[in-house]
Formats: structure tokens, C-alpha cells, sequence
């Protein structure tokens, strides 16, 4: 649950009506789920046939009071130290983070997001005084990764949102000047294309990378659900202890609760860990305003997976769980991505949002779709490989990879 304090477990069940919460996903007799598996295909075909098939999922349905009170606007130190909610066939129990390993099935590959939040707001001051709010979204130049583009040295171009956009006149430079124990920079955001909201950053001395110079500038942008201002410590705090590849402007809050001393645990019981990047964009901030969600205009995330990950996801097809939604949008794309390289070997890595509802069945099985990406980095001699999701999970969703969440 995010920004309370507690984190939950739930096992993936796939049954003829729904996607359902489940602690024993082996409950079924074979029989039970051959005739389960029969009812999927049929209502899968129907749903395929065409998207007016998924029933509407009504926002008013999923909506709930959630007191300010309630939301936990700093962490728990140490943070491994929250609850840890476990739902097991209708039951609920409150136990603490710590004891995740006793939840978790020996041999399971736990999948983590390792992006890494940058401080994406950025403030500059016009002559006139006017404060402008600048919030990085994405590179300009789509061929790099994210974590690529913050290396850039010297200069950048940034698609953005922009605070009080209407007092900065497009082909005005605005200057800034910051610092560290070091070394000054003079540090110029030129607003280049007004309706595509393109900002071009230029910085002297010009040897640093864009990444060394955002600490000086800008501020993590925290979520506005905790409604106050970010603090030195957040740098730290609303990272993962894993976070490696800098990118996203919000934290897979899931992973917060983890600590060296959880990994330990975990190990010792044989539960393997693997790590992909999904870069969380600006959208995860972004209220639902129509009232059905299918209608929801969903954003565009970056997803990168290295050779050896995917290689392993081949030989564990059956045993991936996966921490947080981002992880999960993750797999559940990659999976996507290799049915459409198995109908066409040169298929762009992009994922549709509805297009799960929309490929016809049969299903290839997960192994086979994760081994078409697999084949395409080998064919390539790709070391990783980047895409971009918008995938859209709602009720009625066939999940195809994730064993739980």
C-alpha cells in the first residue's frame, strides 16, 4: 500500500472471470484447470475478437476515502521495519517486511526495478523575476536510453512540463548559477519549441554530465499525495538501496522496504533476485479523469532489459514474481514484445495500450515469447535492449508472466 507504511504480497490465479488475489496458486485439480483453461480461451477469443469486449472498468468502482492521516509522509527507519500485509484465501494478516521470505515459494525469481529517481524539477528566474518550474519528462532523442542521455556532457534536449510556461517566450535563455565543493557552473535552459515543450540545456564548463549537474540544480519531485516540500534527505530516502540506473522521476515505492539484511534472507531460502529498468515518467502522477479507465490516456515508459535477464527469464518461465506494479509492466510487456517479434521478427519494441486485448489466441507460452526477444539480441549481439510500454492492466487482463506481485 503505497505511502503507508505497508507493502503487500499477493499470488497471481488466472480463473474464467477474472484475474484474481490467491496464496496457493496449485489449489485447483488438473481437471478444474484444464476446464478453467478452456473457459479462458473461449472468453479470451471474444475479447481479442474485439476491444468492446473488456467490460467497462468504471473509476467511481475503485475509488475509497483514504484519510491524510493515514499516509505516511516520511519514512520508517529502518525501513525494512513496516508492515508487510499478506492476503491468503480471503484472510488478512499484518506481519513485518522482515518475514518476506517466509511468503515466498523456494526457487522463485523475484524481479526488481533498479531505476534510480533523478531530481527532474528544476527552477529558473526570468529578469523580470517570473519563476519558471521545468519537470524533465524524456530525452529528445528516443534512440538513447534515459540513463544514456543523463550522460550526455555539455549539452541536452528535454521533453518537459513547464510551470508558468506562459511568461517564457519561446527562444529565451534563462540562467542559473549553482555550485558544489568544487566547482561553479553556469547553467542556461533555452525553451526551443513551445508547443512540443522542448527545452535545450547548455552548461559551462562543459566536461560534466548531465547527471552531476541535476543534484546542483533540481529537486526530487515527490509525490503529491504527502503534500510537503522535498528535504535533503529524500536524495537518499525515496531511493531503492538497489537503485542503479538513474532515469525515473518517481520511486518504485515497492522497493523502498527493502535492506541488505531482507536480500540476505531471502538468499538463504533460495529465492533468486534479478534486476530490469523501467524508468517511471511524470504519468504516474497523472489523476484518472474519465470515468471509464479504458478511456484513460496512458503514458509512455521506458523499459530496459539486459541479455543475461532475459536469458534467465527463459529458464524460469514458472517461477517470477515481481516487486511493484512497475516491475510488473515490465515483464508483462517484454512477454508482449516477443509475441510480436514471433509475427515479425522486425517489431519495434512498443507496447499498445490496449494490445493484449487485441492479439488473437492461441497464446505462444512465456518461455517461447521471452526466447523471440532472446533470439533478436543474439541475432543483433545487443548487450540490452530498450522499448517503450503503455500498457493498460485492468480487470479482465490475462496475465502471462508475473506469478505475484
Amino acid at each position: 500500500m503505497v505511502g503507508t507504511g505497508h507493502c503487500g504480497i499477493f499470488q497471481y490465479r488466472q480463473t474464467a472471470a477474472s484475474s484474481i488475489f490467491a496464496q496457493n496458486a496449485n489449489i485447483f485439480t488438473q481437471d478444474t484447470r484444464l476446464k478453467t483453461q478452456d473457459i479462458l480461451r473461449t472468453r479470451q477469443r471474444r475479447i481479442y475478437a474485439n476491444c468492446g469486449g473488456l467490460n467497462e472498468t468504471i473509476c467511481k468502482d475503485y475509488t475509497y476515502h483514504l484519510p491524510d492521516d493515514r499516509i505516511a509522509a516520511y519514512p520508517v527507519e529502518p525501513r525494512d521495519t513496516s508492515k508487510l500485509l499478506v492476503y491468503d484465501s480471503g484472510n488478512i494478516g499484518h506481519h513485518a517486511f522482515t518475514q518476506l521470505a517466509d511468503f515466498l515459494p523456494t526457487g522463485t525469481l523475484l524481479v526488481f526495478n533498479d531505476t534510480k529517481v533523478i531530481p527532474a524539477r528544476l527552477y529558473f528566474r526570468r529578469d523580470t523575476g517570473a519563476l519558471i518550474e521545468i519537470f524533465l519528462l524524456q530525452p529528445e532523442n528516443h534512440s538513447q536510453t534515459v540513463h544514456q542521455a543523463l550522460r550526455q556532457v555539455g549539452e541536452t534536449t528535454w521533453h518537459c512540463m513547464i510551470g508558468n510556461k506562459k511568461r517564457w517566450k519561446e527562444g529565451e535563455t534563462l540562467t542559473v548559477q549553482v555550485s558544489d565543493d568544487a566547482q561553479a557552473y553556469s547553467v542556461k535552459a533555452t525553451l526551443v519549441d513551445n508547443k512540443q515543450n522542448l527545452v535545450n540545456f547548455r552548461w559551462t564548463p562543459a566536461d560534466c554530465p548531465f547527471s552531476e549537474i541535476l543534484p546542483l540544480l533540481g529537486e526530487i519531485p515527490l509525490p503529491p499525495y504527502l503534500n510537503r516540500k522535498a528535504t535533503a534527505k529524500d536524495a537518499e530516502t525515496y531511493q531503492t538501496v538497489y537503485s542503479k540506473k538513474e532515469g525515473a522521476v518517481a520511486a518504485p515505492t515497492a522497493g523502498l522496504h527493502f535492506t541488505e539484511r531482507v536480500f540476505d534472507t531471502l538468499k538463504a531460502k533460495g529465492i533468486a533476485s534479478e534486476f530490469i529498468t523501467l524508468h517511471v515518467g511524470a504519468g504516474t502522477f497523472q489523476p484518472i479523469k474519465a470515468e471509464n479507465v479504458l478511456q484513460h490516456p496512458m503514458h509512455i515508459e521506458q523499459i530496459v532489459f539486459s541479455r543475461d535477464s532475459v536469458r534467465r527469464f527463459c529458464q524460469q518461465p514458472d517461477r517470477i514474481f515481481v516487486v511493484g506494479t512497475t516491475s510488473m509492466r515490465s515483464m508483462e510487456s517484454l512477454y508482449w514484445y516477443g509475441v510480436k517479434l514471433l509475427a515479425n521478427a522486425d517489431a519495434p519494441f512498443f507496447i499498445e495500450k490496449l494490445y493484449p486485448y487485441e492479439v488473437p489466441a492461441p497464446l505462444p507460452g512465456v518461455a517461447e515469447a521471452f526466447g523471440a526477444v532472446l533470439a533478436r539480441m543474439e541475432r543483433h549481439d545487443l548487450r540490452e535492449i530498450a522499448g517503450e510500454t503503455q500498457i493498460l492492466i485492468v480487470p479482465g487482463y490475462p496475465f502471462r508472466v508475473c506469478k505475484g506481485l
